[in-house]
C-alpha cells in the first residue's frame, strides 16, 4: 500500500528502523522515551521499531537511568556483535584488510606488504582474498555473517551493469580493471555478501566526517596525503562525499613528469613519491630502500634533528617547498567550495605531522582569497593510518542502516542508488 507521498507501508518501516538505529548508534545508549524526540517518531512507532530490533539481536539493553519521579528507564544500544563488515585499503605500500563489528571496533587484521610491482592487478586480488579468508579465520566468524565487504582504492570507480565495480586508475596502471568481478572469481565468500568498492581518498573522508576530525561539519574537505595526493569533497548536496582528482591538479605549466602522464600535476610536486625523488634529485642522503615510509622517516629527522645535531639543508628546503606546493593546492580548494574544514590525513600527511602542518595553513590562506580563508580551519586528521581501512568498512555499514538493519538481498544485485540518498537523510551532523 503506498501512501500519498509515493512511499509504501514498506518504505516508512524502513525509515523508521533508519531513524532509531542511526540515534542510538551515534548518540547512544538512549532510552525509548529519549528516541522519540531524537527521532520524531511517536512513543507507539518508537516502541514497535524497537521491540522488532531487540527481537532480532540489533538492539539491546545496556542499563538503565533514573526518570523524573517514575520507574527507571531502560537504556538501549547498537548490539556490536549483531553484525561485521570487513574494510580493505588498497593502500600505496601495502594492503590492509580489517574485520570489524557493528560498532566500528576492529576484531582483527592483516597487512601485506606490496613490492616493486606492487600493483599488479592479480597481486592485489590474491592479497584481499587471502587478508579476508585470514581475518574471518582469525575472528572464527562464518562468511555467511558478513554484512559487505568495503574496499578502498586509487582511481576513479565506476559502476557497471555487468562488470560491477570498475577502476580507472591510471597513476597505477589500472585500465578499467574490474574488481569487484575478479573478486567474485574464487573469493572465499558466498555470493550473498555484497562487495562496496570506492576510492579511497572518499572513503577516508567519511570515517573523518563520521567519527573524527569531521563530524558536525556540512562543507570539508578531507585529504589524503600518501605516495600521491588525493581528496574527498563534503557538501550539503553531497554529503556521502565525492572523490576528486586533485593531486592531477596543474600547479606548474610544463613542470615535472605526474605518474599519471602529464607535466605539472601537484602530485608531482608534493607526493610523498615525488618529494623523495626531488630530494635524491638535490643530492639529499635518501636511504637505499623501496619502503616510502622507512625513506620519509629518515627525511624527516635529517631536516628536523633532536638535540644538537644540525638539519640537513636540502632535506628542509625540500620539505619547506612541499609545504607551499600543498598549501597552494589546498587554496585552490579553498576558493572552488569554501569548505569550513580542510583535514589532511594519510600515512605521510600524518607522518609529516604538526611539524609541517603550520607552514601548510599559512601558505593555503596566504594564496586564498581572504573571505573563505577566514573561514577556514586546516588540521590533521584524528583517525590515523587505519582511517581508509575504517572508511571502506562503513560502506557496508551505510547500506545496511539505509536498509533499516536488513541484510542484503539472497540474490545479490549491484548496491541501489538509493543508500546514497538514505545516507545523506541520516549521516551525523
Amino acid at each position: 500500500m503506498a501512501a500519498r507521498n509515493g512511499r509504501t507501508v514498506h518504505d516508512l518501516r524502513r525509515a523508521n528502523r533508519t531513524a532509531v538505529l542511526q540515534r542510538l548508534y551515534f548518540d547512544g545508549p538512549l532510552s525509548r522515551f529519549e528516541l522519540g524526540p531524537a527521532t520524531g517518531l511517536s512513543s507507539g512507532s518508537v516502541s514497535n521499531v524497537v521491540a522488532d530490533l531487540v527481537a532480532e539481536g540489533l538492539v539491546e539493553e545496556a542499563g538503565s537511568v533514573d526518570s523524573d519521579g517514575g520507574r527507571p528507564r531502560t537504556l538501549l544500544r547498537v548490539a556490536p556483535g549483531s553484525g561485521h563488515m570487513i574494510g580493505v585499503d588498497v593502500g600505496e605500500t601495502r594492503v590492509r584488510v580489517g574485520l570489524f563489528d557493528l560498532t566500528l571496533t576492529e576484531l582483527a587484521r592483516t597487512e601485506r606488504p606490496l613490492t616493486a610491482q606492487r600493483y599488479e592487478v592479480e597481486v592485489i586480488v590474491d592479497h584481499i582474498r587471502h587478508g579476508i579468508a585470514e581475518v574471518l579465520d582469525s575472528a572464527g566468524l562464518a562468511p555467511e555473517r558478513l554484512l559487505g565487504v568495503g574496499i578502498g582504492v586509487p582511481g576513479i570507480v565506476e559502476r557497471t551493469a555487468d562488470r560491477g565495480a570498475v577502476v580507472h586508475g591510471q597513476t597505477i596502471g589500472w585500465d578499467a580493471v574490474p574488481l569487484e568481478a575478479l573478486l567474485r572469481t574464487g573469493s572465499p565468500l558466498p555470493d550473498t555478501v555484497p562487495y562496496f568498492i570506492d576510492n579511497g581518498a572518499k572513503t577516508l573522508g567519511q570515517a573523518e566526517m563520521w567519527f573524527g576530525a569531521g563530524r558536525g561539519a556540512r562543507n570539508a574537505v578531507v585529504v589524503l596525503f600518501g605516495s600521491g595526493v588525493g581528496a574527498s569533497l563534503v557538501t550539503p548536496d553531497v554529503e556521502e562525499g565525492r572523490a576528486v582528482e586533485w593531486g592531477h591538479l596543474t600547479v606548474r605549466v610544463r613542470g615535472r613528469r605526474c605518474r599519471c602522464g602529464a607535466l605539472g600535476c601537484l602530485e608531482a610536486y608534493a607526493g610523498a613519491e615525488s618529494l623523495l625523488a626531488r630530494w635524491r634529485e638535490e643530492g639529499g642522503r635518501v636511504p637505499d630502500t623501496t619502503d616510502e615510509e622507512t625513506a620519509l622517516t629518515a627525511m624527516l629527522a635529517a631536516a628536523y634533528p633532536t638535540g644538537d645535531g644540525e638539519a640537513d639543508p636540502v632535506a628542509l628546503a625540500v620539505l619547506e617547498e612541499t609545504a607551499e606546493y600543498l598549501g597552494a593546492g589546498l587554496s585552490d580548494l579553498i576558493n572552488l567550495f569554501q569548505p569550513e574544514r580542510i583535514l589532511i590525513g594519510g600515512w605521510a600527511g600524518l607522518a609529516l605531522g604538526s611539524r609541517f602542518l603550520p607552514a601548510v595553513r599559512r601558505h593555503a590562506l596566504s594564496y586564498a582569497l581572504r573571505h573563505p580563508a577566514g573561514k577556514v580551519t586546516v588540521e590533521l586528521g584524528r583517525l590515523g593510518p587505519d582511517a581508509v581501512t575504517a572508511g571502506a568498512a562503513i560502506l557496508p555499514l551505510a547500506d545496511f542502516f539505509a536498509r533499516g538493519g536488513r541484510r542484503p538481498d539472497p540474490a545479490p544485485q549491484p548496491p541501489p542508488p538509493a543508500w546514497r540518498t538514505a545516507f545523506r537523510e541520516w549521516a551525523p551532523r
